[in-house]
């Protein structure tokens, strides 16, 4: 199987930075697109950003231009980097990868998330 686990969430005030980071583990034959949702009390969870192993980038349109992806192939690793961020970020940011596990199903694999609060 594959395991996600997120690091660098926390508090921070209007307008600071944060970089959230997610490892994939396991058995991993292939992983293909990786990125991540969030989920704020009472909302629909929204996809914020993904990446594919090539590069290619998809943005959620509340975050474009304030928030990056990027990812490193040889490390199994998606990052986020989140500037100017809003009262309205606040949620709990959770990492995913499709990835073939070695047994020939590829499938979507989650992180266990971690909160982000953005507040003065």
């Amino acid at each position: 199987q594959v395991q996600l686990v997120e690091s660098g969430g926390g508090l921070v005030q209007p307008g600071g930075s944060l970089r959230l980071s997610c490892v994939a583990s396991g058995s991993i034959f292939r992983l293909y697109v990786m990125g991540w949702y969030r989920q704020a009390p009472g909302k629909q969870r929204e996809l914020v950003a993904s990446i594919s192993s090539g590069g290619n980038t998809v943005y959620g349109d509340s975050v474009k231009a304030r928030f990056t992806i990027s990812r490193d192939n040889v490390k199994n690793t998606v990052f986020l980097q989140m500037n100017s961020l809003k009262p309205e970020d606040t949620a709990v940011y959770s990492c995913y990868c499709n990835a073939d596990p070695d047994d020939g199903n590829t499938r979507r694999f989650w992180g266990q998330g971690t909160q982000v609060t953005v507040s003065s």
